[in-house]
């Protein structure tokens, strides 16, 4: 193992050019082993195996299983951001646009494999601080800034009456969960159907124009 493995940066997918593919190749695998068996009981003999690679050449990329899973994680949130508040110009009304990233958050939000994944990283947390620090900063609180911008843009079009951005934007996010993802962390709710979504989206959307719409919004 050496040190350079554990500081390599993990690229922007879809950029072949500066993420190998062989690396590529690992994660696919990781991904696959660590979904089936979980943090603990992966190994790095099981990546290997699954990624037609060899052990040693999985330690050339990532220093650890650590590394390994971290870099799963920003893989995935990477992924996630970068179709998450795609905005079409015909979006005219404050209330499309948010009833749009809405349902786009939630679908992504009810995934088993999301809901796989944040299992995983609060049962590592506490161990390895660092992978639940990623898995926030670079899915939580990178959506909240990419709403937060879309959301003065609104503002400075008047369509929304917003002053902290950022605050309104986890706020927007957060009446957008209702009690959905709760109820799958736990295992108490089966996946949501579509109309459920739509539902719980449209509330949310109600209660934010109500504290920041303007006449412009529209319903």
């Amino acid at each position: 193992m050496t040190s350079t493995a554990r500081t390599m940066p993990v690229t922007a997918p879809g950029r072949s050019d500066a993420e190998p593919a062989k690396r590529r190749e690992i994660l696919d695998g990781a991904r696959h082993v660590f979904f089936e068996k979980g943090f603990d009981g992966a190994s790095m003999d099981e990546v290997a195996r699954v990624a037609g690679v060899s052990k040693a050449t999985i330690y050339v990329y990532f220093g650890s299983k650590e590394d390994l899973f971290e870099a799963l994680v920003q893989v995935d949130r990477a992924r996630s951001a970068e179709h998450l508040f795609e905005v079409g110009e015909g979006d005219a009304d404050a209330a499309t646009v948010l009833r749009r990233i809405g349902v786009s958050f939630m679908t992504m939000m009810v995934r088993p494999d999301h809901i796989r994944l944040v299992r995983m990283v609060i049962g590592v947390a506490e161990k390895f601080p660092r992978i639940g620090q990623t898995f926030f900063n670079d899915g939580p609180c990178l959506g909240g800034r990419r709403l937060a911008e879309l959301l003065e843009r609104q503002t400075l079009a008047g369509a929304l009456a917003v002053s902290d951005y950022e605050t309104a934007a986890f706020q927007f996010l957060n009446l957008c969960q209702g009690n959905i993802v709760k109820g799958l962390m736990f295992g108490s709710d089966p996946t949501p159907v579509p109309e459920m979504i739509e539902k719980t989206v449209d509330g949310a959307v109600k209660v934010f124009l109500a504290a920041y719409g303007t006449e412009t919004s529209g319903s």
